[in-house]
C-alpha cells in the first residue's frame, strides 16, 4: 500500500535523470563512484515518491481528486487511494512527511562526501517538492505546476553530475534544459483530463487557464523547444556531437502532440498521447546518457 502511494510508475523517470546526469560527468572524465551512484538514485527516488505522496494529501484537502470522476488513470488524477478508503488523509500526510524528512540526515551525510553544492540543489528541491502542492505557494493551482517540474528534474540531472563531479558544470547544467521542458510537457498534458475537477475547486492550472486548444499548442511548443534546445547546444559545441541521439524523443513527442491536437476537447482519448510523452522524456533522457556513454572515458 505505501508503495502505490507513491506512484511508482512515475518514478523511473527520476531513474532516468539520475542516468542523465551521471552520465555527464562520467563522459567528462570524471569518473565513477557506484556507492555515491547508488545513493543518488534512492535519495532522487525518495523525493520524488514523498512529493507525489504530499500532493495527493493535497488534492484530497482541496477536494480536486474527490471531484475528479474523468481522470485517465493511473495517469492523472492521483494515485486514488484516500477517495477509495484504502488510506486516510491523515496517514498519507505522514507518509509523506517520514519520506521528505529522510532526505535531510541522508543528503547531508551524501553532501559530508561530496561538496556542499549538494546542499544547495537539495534545498532547492525540498522547497519545490513542498511549494509545488501546499499552501502558502500551492504552485500547482498557479498554472506554475508545469514550470517548477521542469526546474525539480532539471535539477535531478544537476545534482546527479555534481555528486559525481563534485562541483557545478557548465555542460550539464545547460544541456539538461531539454529534458526538463520534456518533464514539463508530461504534467501539462495530465492537466486536460483533470481541468474541469481542477476548474471546479480553483486549481488554475495552465489549461484551465488557456483552454483546451491553446495548451495544446503550448505542447507542441515546448516540445519542440526542448529538441531544439539540444540541436542549438550541440551547435554551440556545448554538449559533444552524440548527445543528438537525444533527437530520437522528437517522433514521439510530435506523435503525442498531433493526438492532443485531434482530442484536446476529448481527453478520455489521450492515455495514448500521455504514455507517449512520458516515454519521450525517459527516451530523451536516456539516448543522451547513451550518446555521452559512447565517447572515449577520460
Amino acid at each position: 500500500m505505501l508503495l502505490r502511494m507513491t506512484r511508482p510508475h512515475f518514478l523511473l523517470l527520476t531513474a532516468a535523470a539520475c542516468v542523465l546526469g551521471m552520465s555527464f560527468a562520467v563522459a567528462c572524465g570524471c569518473g565513477f563512484d557506484p556507492a555515491r551512484a547508488a545513493a543518488t538514485m534512492v535519495l532522487a527516488i525518495m523525493a520524488h515518491a514523498g512529493a507525489n505522496v504530499l500532493n495527493d494529501y493535497h488534492d484530497a484537502r482541496n477536494g480536486a481528486d474527490a471531484a475528479n470522476q474523468q481522470g485517465l488513470y493511473p495517469f492523472s488524477g492521483g494515485a486514488r487511494l484516500i477517495q477509495q478508503g484504502q488510506v486516510s488523509a491523515l496517514d498519507t500526510a505522514r507518509w509523506a512527511a517520514l519520506l521528505l524528512l529522510l532526505l535531510i540526515p541522508a543528503g547531508l551525510l551524501l553532501a559530508v562526501k561530496t561538496g556542499g553544492g549538494l546542499l544547495l540543489i537539495g534545498m532547492a528541491g525540498l522547497f519545490l517538492a513542498w511549494a509545488y502542492s501546499a499552501p502558502p505557494f500551492k504552485l500547482m493551482s498557479r498554472g506554475l505546476g508545469e514550470v517548477t517540474a521542469a526546474v525539480a528534474w532539471w535539477l535531478v540531472v544537476l545534482g546527479a553530475d555534481y555528486v559525481q563531479r563534485r562541483h557545478f558544470f557548465l555542460i550539464p547544467a545547460v544541456s539538461a534544459v531539454s529534458f526538463g521542458l520534456l518533464v514539463a510537457n508530461i504534467l501539462l498534458i495530465a492537466g486536460f483530463a483533470d481541468a474541469p475537477s481542477d476548474a471546479q475547486v480553483g486549481k488554475k492550472t495552465l489549461v484551465v487557464r488557456m483552454g483546451a486548444r491553446r495548451a495544446a499548442w503550448l505542447y507542441l511548443g515546448i516540445a519542440l523547444a526542448a529538441h531544439g534546445w539540444l540541436a542549438l547546444g550541440v551547435w554551440l559545441l556545448i554538449p559533444p556531437t552524440t548527445a543528438l541521439w537525444g533527437m530520437v524523443s522528437l517522433p514521439l513527442s510530435l506523435a503525442a502532440a498531433a493526438s492532443l491536437m485531434h482530442h484536446a476537447h476529448a481527453a478520455q482519448r489521450l492515455q495514448p498521447a500521455m504514455v507517449l510523452t512520458i516515454a519521450a522524456a525517459v527516451v530523451h533522457a536516456l539516448a543522451v546518457s547513451a550518446g555521452l556513454m559512447s565517447l572515449p572515458w577520460g
